[in-house]
């Protein structure tokens, strides 16, 4: 063991990403691999690219390079590996291998032909893997957190997505592995789980020939951990038996991200996402209703080819009618193997910019609103940090999402880990300040 070379992962991009990297270090943990946190002492460092949008792989390319700067041998994995295969080894010399998205399970060997002196290069060009239960996972979230795949790859294909080019068609788990995998994050005092896929309303549709998203919550009910978060919940998939099961089972939050892209149905039938504009407005109040206590989180894209002043407006007005919790905007970002790179009426970026730079004024003082109305409230916040210099607490309430929205600043004491009743104090547009009771 002494004689093995000793390995950092670099991870980049999306928490799918992140359980890939997650994946790659239990398995050369396992085999007896040293595991380094600092970069600069590993004899290996592993980059888990994203290649979703432009800047995503701006950020991945400046990475890379600082380590080959750095006289690093580099091993590059995820989507960008997956995207630019030749392209990397051309102009990366110091890039001993690369991976693909379906492929990081093989790390382990990977290493070992490296270690010969092979450049290798391992990529499907159909990604068909999906790790189970009983592949090795090394967390590198808070340890109160653990990201939970329910299944990898989609099926649709939206005008502006990459995705499916680079990570396969949609591939779902058992609910047994599933909750198995829970079930041992529940032993190492998980007490949130986030259920993560590129479509998690569309879970089981591979498998079972429907959608088994209502069984999964159901069964995940059973298993001893307080939060259940589901992201990616497409509103079409949130039926009155999904919705049931998120009212009737005790564990699972009452959060939705909903991936919604824009309210414009012209954009959104030139997005190939025809069904949802007969639908945004009816499931959003739909779901309000039936979970009146419901926090919406949505993302959308401006400046997507073709987008007028009109289809903006109607954007705009959107986000005033609805007033989610949280809401994310992208500009659109032109991707070479989708079919919306080569629409005509680009938007210049200037505009997609000065268009994302509206709406997300327009959603600050419904975030301040929604937060300030939790002023007064006992709410339960999980422990996440702690500040050494001054000894406050942050967490998250059910409310946050980690990484995409606030954070609760607390004073008191309390482990972290932990989930307590914190009263709140104040609030501004993006966190909640309180004090544990």
């Amino acid at each position: 063991m002494g004689n093995k070379p000793s390995i950092a992962i670099s991870h980049l991009g999306c928490e799918k990403n992140r359980i890939d990297s997650e994946h790659m270090l239990g398995l050369l943990a396992e085999a007896g691999y040293s595991v380094d946190a600092n970069e600069d002492l590993a004899d290996y460092v592993i980059v888990n690219t994203c290649s979703f949008i432009q800047a995503a792989r701006e950020e991945s390319v400046k990475t890379l390079v600082e380590l080959a700067e750095a006289d690093k041998k580099i091993i590059i994995a995820g989507c960008m590996a997956q995207h630019f295969q030749e392209q990397l080894l051309q102009e990366l010399p110091e890039a001993v291998a690369i991976v693909g998205t379906g492929d990081y399970h093989k790390i382990v060997d990977i290493v070992e032909r490296v270690e010969t002196g092979e450049k290798v290069q391992e990529i499907s060009t159909e990604p068909t893997y999906i790790a189970d239960e009983h592949t090795p996972r090394y967390r590198t979230t808070t340890e109160g957190v653990a990201y939970l795949r329910v299944a990898e790859g989609c099926d649709y294909r939206c005008a502006f997505c990459i995705i499916p080019h680079l990570r396969g068609n949609q591939r779902s788990r058992t609910i047994e592995s599933i909750v198995a995998e829970a079930e041992q994050l529940a032993e190492q005092g998980v007490q949130e789980l986030i259920l993560i896929s590129q479509i998690t309303t569309n879970y089981g549709l591979d498998i079972y020939g429907e959608p088994k998203l209502t069984e999964l919550l159901r069964a995940l009910g059973k298993v001893d951990i307080p939060w259940i978060r589901i992201h990616y919940a497409y509103p079409t998939g949130l039926t009155p038996s999904v919705i049931s099961a998120m009212q009737e089972t005790p564990n699972v939050l009452p959060y939705l991200d909903l991936p919604l892209q824009h309210s414009h149905p012209d954009i959104l039938k030139a997005m190939n996402r025809p069904w949802q504009g007969r639908v945004n407005d009816g499931i959003i109040e739909r779901i309000k209703e039936a979970i009146p206590d419901a926090v919406l989180r949505t993302t959308f894209i401006v400046g997507f080819p073709g987008e007028t002043d009109e289809h903006f407006n109607h954007l705009v007005e959107f986000v005033q009618r609805h007033e989610f919790d949280h809401v994310g905007v992208f500009t659109f970002s032109p991707e070479e193997e989708t079919k919306a790179y080569t629409m005509p009426n680009q938007i210049p970026q200037d505009i997609r910019e000065e268009r994302r730079d509206i709406l997300m004024q327009v959603q600050q003082p419904i975030s301040l609103k929604k937060n300030r109305a939790c002023i007064g409230q006992v709410v339960d916040v999980l422990i996440e940090q702690e500040n050494p210099r001054t000894g406050e607490l942050v967490g998250r309430s059910g409310r946050f999402a980690p990484d995409v929205d606030g954070l609760v600043y607390v004073t008191g004491e309390a482990y972290l880990g932990s989930i307590i009743p914190v009263k709140i104090t104040d609030a501004d547009v993006y966190d909640l300040y309180g004090e544990i009771l």
